[in-house]
């Protein structure tokens, strides 16, 4: 099978629903998304535009990830590691190495690095904020 770059919101819907259709078997990361997400095909298109967005900056994305990581880290007795971004960052990029190949198939990787990385310290930045609070 000849790759290609991704280049179109087909392809990133591509992308989107092949990764999270891993996910959502994968036992670790499985039951923090099947638990909380409850119409993955509202939740697929709103990952498209987000992604759409990121890598071709033509869509205006409405959403906050931050919030909504913090809000399930919360949910979830703050059980959130770094061993969970760190197996969805590996299946992101074994989906992408399967599907695509190029400049922008090598910014998502890029992206989600920088993207995991991100709402990693700040999920564990909110923990430290609300155990003031409670102190308080």
């Amino acid at each position: 099978m000849t790759k290609h770059d991704i280049k179109t919101r087909d392809d990133v819907f591509k992308l989107v629903s092949t990764f999270y259709g891993k996910v959502k078997k994968d036992s670790v990361l499985g039951p923090f998304f099947n638990n909380t997400i409850k119409d993955w095909d509202v939740h697929l298109e709103h990952l498209t535009t987000f992604w759409e967005s990121s890598l071709f900056l033509k869509t205006k994305y409405s959403g906050n990830p931050l919030e909504a990581h913090v809000k399930l880290d919360a949910a979830t007795n703050n059980s959130i590691t770094e061993l969970h971004f760190g197996l969805w960052l590996n299946l992101w990029f074994q989906t992408i190495d399967e599907l695509f190949e190029g400049d922008y198939a090598e910014n998502a990787k890029r992206r989600a690095r920088k993207m995991g990385t991100f709402l990693y310290l700040k999920i564990f930045e909110a923990r430290l904020e609300n155990n003031n609070k409670d102190k308080s």
